[in-house]
């Protein structure tokens, strides 16, 4: 992540006291949650303002919730503190990050789409890596067509996800869901309307 990234979404998450994303968990994270079993050690891949970091915390989880912008994560904690959760949050570029062999019961990335396809595959190793055998992972992502809607996300193609990516990304393990479709969001100013995206649940064998 370059200097000018981090200045940018910094100043996206400290310019205002509402939550960017909203406070309520990702539609798609909310449906697909019945695949993580209950009380799990649970990742939270670039959780921002830690709407489904927390709300994962609030289903009883133990939750990791990694965040490059300490603007960000003070809005996180102060979510979770009205929740009466703790998750654990820790400020770091989840690029870089060590991720620990098989320390997570399920890995979750959501809209993170930041990452430049150089820094993909960093993410995505360390996400496998940390991912237990067994564990479940979910991921939703904008694909190509949103640039026609406009309704949030990069405006860089190169950063969008398609199932075919994440599917050569992960088509080793065992894929219980990958779909590419157009649904309404309402997730917050910085998701809202039309959309074009693609969601990701897959287990890790073993």
């Amino acid at each position: 992540m370059t200097d000018q990234q981090f200045e940018m979404w910094q100043s996206r998450f400290a310019a205002t006291e509402d939550y960017v994303f909203g406070e309520a968990p990702n539609a798609f994270l909310v449906a697909q949650a019945g695949a993580i079993p209950p009380r799990s050690r649970v990742l939270a891949v670039a959780d921002g303002e830690g709407r489904n970091g927390v709300w994962l915390a609030r289903q009883g989880h133990d939750v990791l919730s990694l965040d490059f912008s300490p603007a960000a994560q003070a809005k996180a904690r102060r979510l979770a503190e009205r929740y009466g959760v703790t998750p654990e949050f820790v400020q770091v570029d989840v690029h870089h990050w060590d991720y620990p062999e098989a320390a997570f019961d399920a890995v979750v990335e959501i809209f993170t789409q930041f990452s430049s396809p150089a820094e993909r595959p960093l993410k995505w190793a360390g996400m496998r890596r940390t991912l237990k055998p067994g564990g479940v992972l979910i991921i939703q992502g904008y694909t190509p067509k949103q640039l026609e809607y406009g309704t949030g996300g990069p405006r860089v193609l190169e950063n969008l996800y398609t199932a075919a990516m994440l599917h050569d990304a992960f088509g080793d393990w065992q894929i219980d869901h990958l779909a590419e479709e157009v649904v309404e969001m309402d997730e917050g100013p910085g998701h809202a309307g039309r959309s074009a995206v693609v969601g990701l649940v897959a287990h890790k064998p073993g």
